[in-house]
């Protein structure tokens, strides 16, 4: 696992906070016999909302939470079936309304291989005004509490 950036190179801090394994699925494979590049995203997606669960944070339509505003991936490696993948999520930088995120992808069967990394923005939002507000305190310090 990667070391967290040092905060004097200018490099945000990233501190790990949630880890989820997630089973590869036949159906997770394409024509190619390695899992598509789009399942990536999902085990991703997972990871953030299993995340969101641990910290109680319910989808309310009506009220306040976090929205992803982007995200991304490196593919490293070819991920295939059976297989189990274990996720790393943890935060970097946070701003008024937002935080940044990184995800690493691992096989349980090999903890010391990086297969994917990922980040993604997060934003909080007044879901019904359709607009940034700023981070609760209390949630601000939800975001940097790991929950492993």
């Amino acid at each position: 696992m990667r070391q967290p950036h040092d905060a004097a190179s200018g490099a945000a801090q990233r501190i790990l906070v949630f880890r989820l394994e997630v089973p590869i699925r036949w159906g997770d494979m394409d024509a190619m016999g390695h899992v598509n590049n789009t399942v990536y995203f999902r085990y991703m997606e997972q990871a953030r909302l299993s995340w969101f669960d641990a910290m109680g944070w319910p989808y309310d339509p009506n009220g306040t939470g976090a929205l992803i505003i982007n995200a991304s991936c490196t593919f490293l490696r070819q991920l295939e079936y059976p297989g189990t993948v274990l996720v790393h999520h943890f935060v970097g930088e946070l701003g008024r309304s937002s935080f940044q995120t990184f995800v690493e992808l691992r096989r349980t069967d090999e903890p010391d291989t990086l297969y994917a990394e990922g980040a993604a923005r997060c934003v909080w939002v007044d879901f019904q005004r359709r607009k940034s507000v700023p981070m609760p305190e209390h949630v601000r310090q939800a975001v940097v509490t790991p929950r492993i």
